[in-house]
């Protein structure tokens, strides 16, 4: 997994990318909290965009504000996150306790 230091763009990708470094097996954040977390509460898109652009960080434990999983990418993000023993129906975490 990249390090913040190796995301040498703007500050923005260093916050999110040491947000994202900090997620542990089973963790689940939607993209508005990474953006919060990072610093940038209205940054949920470029939240996304970066995950886009930038290998290497988990990406699947990454859902939007109602739980769904990532389009085109529902099959591969289910199997990875049941592997960490999320529970997920369809292409929804599900029994999901928000903070």
């Amino acid at each position: 997994m990249e390090t913040p230091e190796k995301c040498k763009s703007t500050e923005f990708d260093k916050a999110v990318a040491a947000v994202l470094t900090s997620l542990r097996s089973g963790d689940i954040m939607t993209y508005g909290e990474v953006a919060l977390e990072a610093g940038f509460p209205q940054a949920a898109r470029a939240v996304g965009q970066f995950l886009s652009r930038n290998e290497g960080f988990p990406w699947w434990r990454i859902v939007n504000a109602q739980g769904r999983l990532a389009p085109g990418h529902e099959r591969k993000q289910a199997k990875l996150l049941r592997s960490e023993g999320v529970a997920v129906t369809g292409a929804h975490i599900t029994k999901w306790a928000r903070s």
